[in-house]
């Protein structure tokens, strides 16, 4: 009699949960929890992503998941990122949003006291590329001078909507190391030129208008088609400090529209654009 009522027990409790979730509800619903508000589960076609998601800032890898599987972008370039914070953040998204993402590193740090670990492995520090295809032909390049710290860049080639892309992701030095900054550029530059078709994301710790951006704006444009050197004072602010730092510059890639999102989460601001590859 006792496990006859259990059987009745569980069958209710089960088509309660029926009809809470209706009946095209995916199976582990329950166990990934709500969605938040304009999340989708499938990538968005054609749309990338970039964001300084802010170390040592001791934000949550759960919230930063959340605030990416908003917009759900194909491609992501993060900047000032632990290698073990980015796999939390893809497990996240994986795992509660059904976006499973390839992941490649940009490493230009061990870092104890920003990643943690052990002091005989501390953690990777740098830039990140997520990407919803896979990626090949990884590069990872160490600046010459990376300033106060060391900077560098990652290149990989992945696809975007439907053709291979080269995809290019940077932190440049620090502000008020314009010099530095100028030298770095010119070996970006140098690889963007290699290539018809490229999507460079990052944080170039500079306004539209600075001297050392000059060797980018000749090669690519901002997603911004209103936002030029001739024209910064109408570029959107990226930053808290009310600064456009954070670019998505197209090469051979037509802008289709973009916005520029404050989180919570970063004093960077979230920037995606969609696109077209020709």
């Amino acid at each position: 009699m006792f496990e006859r009522g259990t059987r009745l027990l569980g069958g209710a409790v089960a088509v309660a949960c029926m009809a809470l979730l209706g009946p095209s509800a995916p199976i582990g619903a329950l166990s990934a929890g709500p969605m938040p508000p304009g999340t989708a589960r499938d990538f968005v076609p054609n749309r990338v992503m970039t964001w300084n998601i802010c170390n040592p800032c001791g934000q949550s890898n759960a919230d930063r998941a959340a605030e990416i599987a908003k917009l759900a972008p194909q491609v992501i370039g993060l900047q000032e990122a632990c290698e073990r914070d980015v796999e939390r953040v893809r497990d996240h998204l994986e795992n509660l949003y059904g976006l499973d993402y390839h992941v490649e590193y940009g490493t230009v740090l061990q870092n104890w006291g920003r990643c943690g670990g052990v002091p005989w492995n501390p953690g990777g520090y740098g830039q990140a590329i997520l990407s919803a295809a896979p990626m090949t032909d990884h590069v990872n390049v160490e600046y010459p001078d990376g300033g106060s710290e060391d900077r560098g860049f990652m290149a990989v080639t992945t696809v975007v909507g439907d053709r291979p892309v080269r995809v290019f992701n940077t932190h440049l030095a620090q502000r008020r190391q314009e010099s530095v900054r100028a030298e770095q550029t010119g070996v970006l530059a140098a690889e963007i030129a290699r290539h018809e078709r490229a999507i460079v994301l990052g944080d170039f710790n500079a306004v539209p208008d600075t001297p050392e951006l000059t060797p980018i704006w000749e090669l690519a444009e901002d997603t911004d088609p209103r936002c030029r050197p001739e024209q910064a004072g109408t570029c959107a602010p990226t930053t808290d400090w009310h600064s456009k730092f954070d670019y998505v510059f197209l090469r051979g890639v037509t802008p289709l529209g973009h916005r520029v999102k404050p989180s919570a989460y970063s004093d960077h601001h979230v920037l995606h654009t969609d696109v077209d590859v020709a």
